[in-house]
């Protein structure tokens, strides 16, 4: 058994499904790789993207307060929310049932996560994510009033909102009293909710953070020896897409660092999980693993994946 190390892993989308017997069925899939890294003597604080589930949930309730007379939409931050512990209930259960199949007895907390953003971050002026229902010009108009940002899409229009760069973990001393006690944590899920400072309330940003940024400022914090981002594919790639396409192993952050100067990586895709994984090592972080859920454990004994180093 190799020494025993503190670990953020990160699940993508993959790891969720998108329907809610998808997610179950998924996230039981997710938990076997997650139990192997607990059997090997890892603590594990787990983060999760909510792409599918968070636009499915605005959706939903936005479309319930239309039909309904008296009734409001959902804010982001509400969605959010929502998201985060729904997603959490699957994952904690399916993860204690594998713990019990194994013989492992540890509980397992959904933290719901929230995250400061700085209010003149310039992607709050420039919003690309593209979220909800479609909006007729009427309601895209009443929209734009209330200084939400929309785009016109085939049929109608759409909501757009921002991702700005995450500051400060709300609940950090939460998450870390719970890691240090030997539980495993699920917290950040979806990037966390954007909330801004005012006053002594926090307010809800109409924002998603990107998930794997989140997951590196996490281990940051919990001052974590490795990041793990598990995704759909066993190694980040050059020339992705080509002819001449080549897998990534084994690299140094000044070389992970080149490859995103020279375009390498997509820009919602595989770009913010390299991101991720050089500004967790330069905050002292000693291993960053880019990998596939299934190749978790391989990966954890350094047999695949892209592994990233500071030297």
């Amino acid at each position: 058994m190799l020494q025993k190390k503190k670990i953020v892993v990160a699940l993508g989308h993959r790891a969720l499904g998108t329907t809610l017997p998808e997610q179950r069925e998924a996230v039981k899939k997710a938990m076997v790789s997650v139990a192997d890294l607990v059997e090997e003597g890892a603590d594990v604080v787990i983060t999760h993207s909510n792409g599918a589930q968070v636009g499915m949930i605005h959706t939903a309730m936005n479309e319930f307060a239309v039909a309904h007379k008296g009734y409001t939409g959902a804010p982001m931050s509400v969605c959010s929310a929502m998201s985060q512990g729904y997603i959490g209930y699957d994952i904690q259960n399916e993860l204690r049932a594998e713990f019990l199949r194994r013989g492992i007895y540890k509980s397992v907390a959904t933290v719901i996560t929230q995250v400061t953003v700085d209010p003149y971050d310039e992607s709050l002026y420039q919003p690309t994510k593209v979220i909800g229902r479609i909006l007729t010009k009427e309601e895209a108009d009443a929209e734009e009033a209330k200084g939400n940002f929309v785009t016109e899409v085939e049929g109608g229009y759409r909501r757009i909102i921002a991702s700005p760069k995450p500051k400060d973990i709300i609940e950090i001393d939460t998450i870390r009293l719970l890691v240090d006690a030997g539980q495993i944590v699920i917290a950040g899920g979806g990037g966390g909710i954007p909330v801004m400072e005012q006053g002594e309330m926090l307010r809800g940003a109409s924002a998603v953070i990107e998930k794997d940024l989140i997951s590196a400022r996490l281990a940051e914090e919990l001052k974590a020896d490795e990041l793990f981002i598990l995704t759909s594919v066993e190694n980040a790639k050059l020339a992705h897409g080509t002819d001449h396409e080549k897998p990534i192993g084994r690299i140094t952050t000044e070389q992970a660092q080149q490859y995103m100067d020279a375009g390498e990586f997509g820009y919602g895709t595989m770009l913010p999980k390299v991101q991720a994984a050089v500004e967790f090592l330069k905050e002292g972080g000693e291993r960053a693993v880019i990998t596939s859920i299934e190749k978790a454990k391989e990966a954890y004994f350094g047999n695949c994946g892209t592994i990233i180093t500071n030297d």
